[in-house]
């Protein structure tokens, strides 16, 4: 057994991921073939013993790429979250999954303003040359797809359940679409595992690990969308949610994430400022800058928000910060720095430094500038 096949019977596993691998590997001197060959508990999901030469063999079958951390087209972004997928099964172009990406991500029950926005924002970052990200559900994640198909764009879509169990089967044409004009439909499951409640947390993770920041175009207040948010959050990506009207459930989700400190944006503009700073595309990304925002009249609708949205910038409310978050808050100036100095000056890893000034900018207490440098406000 190889490291890399060693990898593809764990994730056949259940109960094994990234951190329990990463484990036991150090246990068995860096060799997750060891590892699993004194593995006391080899079931898989239906409790049998992982069959994992046969899954390569219908992985090739079905022209399915099994791609792990041992392979060089594994999604950079992917390796920089607490506990990354061991094996990523994708149909179509991976290297979709390392672009400079934004996840688009609702509620299933969208409204016609939530899919018209979501198709909005998705044409608009495609053509700005944009992945867009998203779950392959119905409603706001299957409006995103659309959008960035009629961008011109590639996007990919993350499943709940296993490749051979595609869910929901409305939108089986739409990832064939996506796949067919470069971009590509991904699982973290073994074949025959089928999507519950449990695999869809699980999914979210990936979704938000693979962009640069996550939209929440439309959601309730009890919604899986919030999950995804939040673990963007953890992740240290930036969080931005769509307004809608006060008096209709299906925003209630996406105002209370603004309340507690997303970004409100209101056009694909706002998205591109938020973002920039910290992952620049590239000098396609201007040609997003003529896309519309939500409203009737998109000039004076993004000037207007972007006017009204900085005399507030230094009247935020007080909020708590943690230890951590108040150390390098301290090492920040008025005057700007960049991220490496930041950590130098805190004694902390550039990736939990980038993290906590992420943390630090949803609560409104710093500002990123371009050359990866970041201001106290």
């Amino acid at each position: 057994m190889t490291e890399r096949e060693a990898r593809i019977a764990f994730n056949m596993i259940p109960t094994v991921g990234a951190v329990t691998l990463a484990r036991l590997m150090r246990e068995t001197h860096g060799s997750a073939a060891a590892a699993y060959e004194f593995y006391p508990e080899k079931k898989d999901w239906e409790g049998k013993v992982p069959a994992w030469e046969r899954e390569i063999e219908q992985a090739a079958q079905q022209h399915v790429r099994l791609v792990t951390d041992l392979d060089a087209d594994y999604p950079p972004q992917l390796r920089e979250i607490a506990s990354p997928p061991l094996v990523l099964y994708v149909v179509g172009d991976v290297s979709v999954l390392s672009k400079p990406g934004v996840a688009l991500v609702g509620t299933r029950k969208a409204t016609a303003y939530g899919r018209e926005t979501a198709k909005t924002f998705a044409a608009g970052l495609a053509r700005a040359g944009w992945a867009v990200f998203s779950g392959l559900a119905l409603g706001i994640d299957a409006a995103a797809h659309e959008g960035a198909l009629a961008g011109g764009g590639v996007t990919a879509g993350v499943l709940g359940g296993a490749l051979d169990m595609f869910y929901p089967e409305a939108n089986r044409a739409l990832a064939r679409r996506m796949v067919e004009n470069g971009g590509c439909v991904v699982s973290e499951f073994p074949f025959g595992r089928c999507p519950d409640a449990q695999t869809f947390p699980q999914r979210n993770r990936i979704v938000s690990g693979l962009a640069r920041g996550v939209v929440a175009v439309e959601c309730p207040l009890r919604s899986g969308t919030l999950v995804t948010c939040l673990r963007a959050n953890e992740q240290g990506r930036a969080v931005m949610a769509v307004p809608g009207r006060i008096d209709w459930p299906s925003s209630a989700g996406c105002l209370n994430l603004i309340r507690e400190g997303a970004r409100m944006v209101t056009c694909v503009d706002d998205v591109i400022e938020e973002l920039t700073p910290i992952a620049p595309v590239g000098p396609d990304h201007q040609a997003g800058r003529d896309t519309v925002s939500v409203g009737p009249d998109h000039r004076a609708g993004r000037n207007s928000v972007a006017s009204a949205r900085r005399p507030y910038q230094s009247e935020l409310p007080e909020v708590k910060l943690s230890i951590e978050e108040a150390l390098v808050l301290r090492q920040v100036p008025t005057a700007g720095a960049t991220l490496d100095a930041v950590a130098r000056a805190v004694q902390l890893p550039v990736a939990k430094t980038n993290a906590l000034l992420v943390a630090l900018r949803l609560k409104g207490r710093v500002r990123f500038l371009p050359g990866n440098r970041v201001a106290s406000r």
